[in-house]
């Protein structure tokens, strides 16, 4: 089963661990990214152990530990800055094997693009559609031209152009009515553990990155496209006056290194593939990322579909593929849409019942409930043959 082609379209995170996870199994792969380099935006992203143990089936799980850091707890504070929760950060590794690992979304993907050859990374490259022909190949048309390929691995996000080609309009990403702001702090000198404070309608939280510095991160409530016009100023108006640290991280925040963007989710697809086409990641099911699963899910899909590739030819890898992954990404990011839910209360009495809900509940059946999404693993062999 050596000598395939397969084209992945979109040099991020998933992308580049199907790039990955296929040439370390013989493909021919290329990567098409639109950006003029294979790169990521300044922001941190959260590794829990389920992404762990994907990226340890690639063998990369030590190279990303490198760049990583690992936090000591974490949970949930109020508007007055009083825990409603805390999370022991070991009680995690010793529960799932792996740590919660915060990391550098550049950093990730330097590991990953660092695994594969060179010449398979063709930045500054727009895919303009996807087509499969009647005998069952894919034909890729870009700025360069056409490609043909066995496989075509649609890794180019939530307004994807893999899944239009080849899924139609519908569906269309929905707006969650929730705003977001991510950014990386300066090195700061603070000891705070991570947090995210929950008020009515907003929250902001902060986790520690390598060098000192923090990745901060905040949502909103406001209409879809709003933009102030000058970010760390209302960021400033919204949060200056809560509880330290965050005014301390705000202002440890670079203007320039603002990020703001609109929430969307994905409704659910009928299926994550078509012919010679799977989509993974927010491509296929795009979710809030207020359970920091998005990335994970992505990598999740990049290993599931490399080892369904493994076992059977690529019609029924790709159904394989489907079975196993979809029932579950749509799982997470219903969870995500229902915590997401919950963080945006803005009704004083329903946010107060929330709080109290929150502080209620005992620190181990928190962690517990978490196990469904964090006790992933690979498939094995059997489980892939079996599909």
């Amino acid at each position: 089963m050596t000598g395939r082609t397969a084209v992945v379209v979109g040099g991020g995170i998933g992308g580049l661990a199907a790039a990955v996870a296929l040439y370390r199994r013989g493909w021919r792969v290329e990567v098409l990214e639109r950006a003029p380099a294979v790169t990521e935006i300044g922001a941190g992203l959260s590794l829990w152990p389920n992404a762990l143990r994907a990226l340890d089936a690639l063998g990369l799980a030590a190279a990303v530990l490198a760049v990583g850091a690992v936090e000591a707890g974490g949970g949930v504070r109020d508007r007055a800055g009083r825990w409603l929760s805390r999370t022991d950060n070991a009680q995690i590794e010793r529960r799932h094997g792996w740590p919660l690992l915060m990391v550098h979304r550049a950093a990730l993907v330097d590991v990953l693009a660092g695994a594969l050859p060179a010449d398979s990374l063709r930045p500054g490259t727009t895919v303009r559609g996807v087509w499969v022909t009647p005998d069952g190949a894919a034909l890729v048309e870009n700025g360069g031209g056409t490609v043909c390929a066995d496989l075509v691995v649609g890794a180019d996000g939530m307004r994807s152009t893999v899944r239009r080609s080849c899924w139609g309009e519908w569906p269309r990403p929905r707006y969650s009515g929730c705003t977001a702001w991510r950014m990386i702090t300066d090195p700061t000198g603070l000891a705070a553990d991570g947090a995210v404070h929950w008020g009515r309608g907003e929250r902001i939280g902060y986790a520690a990155m390598p060098g000192g510095r923090f990745y901060c991160f905040a949502a909103a409530t406001a209409p879809e496209g709003e933009r102030s016009g000058d970010e760390p100023a209302e960021l400033r108006r919204r949060f200056g006056m809560w509880p330290q640290p965050v005014p301390a991280m705000l202002a440890a925040v670079p203007p320039e290194r603002v990020l703001r963007h609109d929430v969307y989710d994905l409704p659910a697809l009928p299926s994550y593939a078509r012919g010679p086409v799977a989509l993974i990641g927010d491509a296929a099911h795009a979710m809030d990322p207020i359970l920091g699963q998005g990335a994970c899910q992505a990598i999740e899909d990049a290993v599931t579909l490399a080892a369904c590739l493994d076992r059977h030819e690529t019609a029924e890898a790709l159904r394989c593929y489907d079975r196993l992954r979809r029932p579950r990404a749509t799982c997470v990011a219903r969870r995500s849409a229902r915590t997401a839910a919950l963080a945006r209360l803005s009704w004083p009495p329903a946010a107060l019942a929330r709080d109290v809900a929150a502080f209620l509940v005992p620190a181990g059946v928190l962690l517990r409930s978490m196990d469904a999404v964090l006790r992933w693993s690979p498939p094995a062999a059997r489980q892939v043959a079996d599909r």
